[in-house]
């Protein structure tokens, strides 16, 4: 039997500065950018056709001091390393044992801090109640906010790490947390310093997102102009208190029919940006509602969801893909999955128009428990008909411009974050291929191990 240990803080061995990741069959380095179109299947993959893993063409990542140094075949790479003066006593050995090597996976949409759970709506679904439905019955996001409120600061923190250590145990090492679970101005505050400390602490680095505008909470629901009375407390109390207390990096909305209109969703986010918050979209999730439209209007980094958006929403992100500023469509089929929805995302039709992908779990208590981005691969190769190069690009360099972050991790390149992955999979097509299985053999955060499998 094996098991996973996962090491608070993380190693570098022996304190070495450098590590030497050799011995793989494979390195995915996702090198070369943001993919979109014919580029998304792409993956930039070291091998050694026909030679041994650990032989002179063997593929080898160098990092130092936490950032990637070099990849490439190893006798190149040695030879690289001693002439830029990196003495390979400097550096630690971990060995691949003939697996897969990619960037550490990263998630750009999850709602990670909660209280409660939910389990009860998956027997009302299997007898036909729908999304909306339960929410208007005080089920769904608004029970979630009843426990969350009642929740301890410290009962978050534990139910957080709980989560994260699960995330990383799947190959997971950086994170979007969204708020949300509150609706009110101190547990939305509470939530986001909550996440903030626990990305500080580490090793799965955690960004945090502004999602007060995720449903019109109880005590304004009864109000004949209640949506828009929570939109004025959302502009007039919620931004100005998240602003000062300065956690939030993004500002999100639930655009969609019932919920937010595109017309409010856009007042909020325009009024998030001034307040330094980059935005971000629920967009198009039950019914086609302008939240594509409204990503590519305003410029947001990511459209999420997208299962049923419009023609004209799919033409905007198509136009926004061919500039510089890309709405990444940000896709969550373990969702529809789990909801057992028929319509998933046109994942095939925005790869066709150029538009990049991204996957991400939408980890929360009722619609998407799941912290496995490794299972999201797997419902998006069989129900979007991704391949499974497209659906590894899609968690690693596009989920990290979904974030704002393509320049600093994403991929194996120089100057980037040492943040990697071995598979106990030959090629990284298999890592989508077995349902739920454990395949992760080592992670290494910034440099350090962080998980490794061992003997038990």
């Amino acid at each position: 039997m094996t098991g996973l240990r996962v090491i608070q803080g993380g190693r570098a061995a022996e304190g070495l500065p450098g590590l030497l990741v050799e011995g793989a069959a494979e390195v995915v380095t996702m090198a070369g950018g943001l993919r979109r179109g014919p580029a998304q299947d792409e993956p930039a993959i070291l091998d050694a056709p026909g030679s041994e893993p650990t032989g002179d063409r063997g593929p080898v990542v160098a990092c130092w001091e936490g950032q990637i140094l070099a990849a490439g075949p190893r006798a190149e790479l040695i030879r690289a390393l001693e002439a830029g003066g990196y003495p390979l006593s400097r550096f630690a050995r971990l060995d691949a044992a003939g697996g897969t090597v990619t960037p550490g996976l990263i998630d750009p949409h999850t709602h990670l801090l909660f209280a409660g759970s939910r389990e009860r709506e998956l027997v009302l679904r299997q007898r036909g109640a729908g999304y909306l439905e339960i929410l208007a019955e005080g089920g769904g996001i608004l029970s979630t906010v009843a426990a969350t409120r009642a929740a301890s600061v410290e009962a978050l923190e534990e139910h957080g790490r709980r989560w994260l250590a699960e995330m990383l145990n799947h190959g997971t090492t950086t994170i979007e947390a969204k708020s949300g679970y509150g609706l009110d101005l101190a547990t939305e505050l509470r939530l986001l310093d909550v996440a903030f400390r626990l990305g500080a602490a580490g090793p799965v680095d955690v960004l945090p997102t502004w999602l007060g505008a995720h449903a019109v909470p109880p005590e304004y629901r009864s109000r004949p102009d209640g949506t828009e009375a929570y939109v004025r407390h959302c502009l007039d109390e919620q931004l100005p208190g998240v602003a000062a207390q300065g956690r939030a990096r993004f500002a999100d909305v639930f655009c969609e029919r019932g919920v937010f209109t595109a017309d409010q969703s856009r007042r909020i986010l325009e009024a998030a940006r001034r307040y330094g918050m980059q935005p971000r979209l629920h967009a198009d999730e039950i019914a086609p509602s302008g939240g594509a439209e409204l990503a590519a209007e305003i410029g947001a980094l990511s459209a999420d969801h997208l299962a049923t958006p419009s023609a004209a929403g799919i033409d905007a992100l198509a136009e926004a893909a061919a500039t510089e500023q890309p709405v990444v469509a940000t896709l969550l089929p373990a969702t529809t999955w789990f909801l057992m929805h028929d319509e998933f995302a046109p994942a095939r039709t925005l790869i066709g128009r150029g538009v990049p992908v991204a996957l991400a779990t939408d980890f929360n208590p009722g619609t998407s428990p799941t912290p496995s981005l490794l299972h999201v691969m797997t419902v998006a190769c069989l129900e979007l008909k991704m391949t499974p190069s497209e659906a590894l690009a899609a968690v690693t360099i596009n989920a990290a411009q979904a974030l704002g972050l393509a320049d600093e991790t994403g991929s194996i390149e120089a100057g980037k974050a040492a943040d990697l992955v071995i598979w106990r999979v030959p090629t990284h097509r298999q890592l989508p291929y077995w349902p739920a299985a454990d395949l992760v053999r080592t992670v290494v955060k910034r440099g350090r191990i962080v998980v490794e499998r061992t003997p038990a």
